[in-house]
């Protein structure tokens, strides 16, 4: 796989924002600060009371799921500091070695996968 550079040292293309539907709410966003992100909650205008974190130059958001509306199949991966003492209340549904990382698949309470690896720097 190529990865296409706006410079030498630069990512052409940056995630900035994701936004995720839950159907438990306070469990998803305390599943989410389990993972180490901080959270503020917010509404605007008449719309919803959601959750936003701003972490690594971009916008997690968790709203609520509207009525009617069903979870998507979103697969999530995040490299957070000391992965073995998040995973450990967790489930883990897989634990992979590849190219000597590893790597814990567990579900968040919607039951969307998420990846988690260690971060290294």
């Amino acid at each position: 796989m190529t990865e296409i550079t706006a410079a030498r040292d630069q990512p052409a293309l940056q995630l900035n924002l994701l936004v995720l539907r839950c159907q438990a709410l306070e469990a998803s966003k305390r599943f989410y600060e389990r993972l180490g992100f901080r959270f503020v909650k917010e509404q605007h205008g008449n719309g919803p009371v959601h959750y936003a974190s701003e972490e690594a130059g971009m916008v997690f958001e968790l709203y609520p799921l509207r009525e009617g509306e069903s979870v998507d199949n979103t697969r999530l991966g995040f490299r957070v500091p000391d992965l073995e003492e998040i995973v450990a209340p967790l489930e883990t549904l897989n634990r992979d070695i590849i190219a000597d990382e590893v790597i814990h698949i567990v579900q968040d309470p919607d039951g969307r996968n998420v990846e988690l690896r260690e971060r290294t720097t």
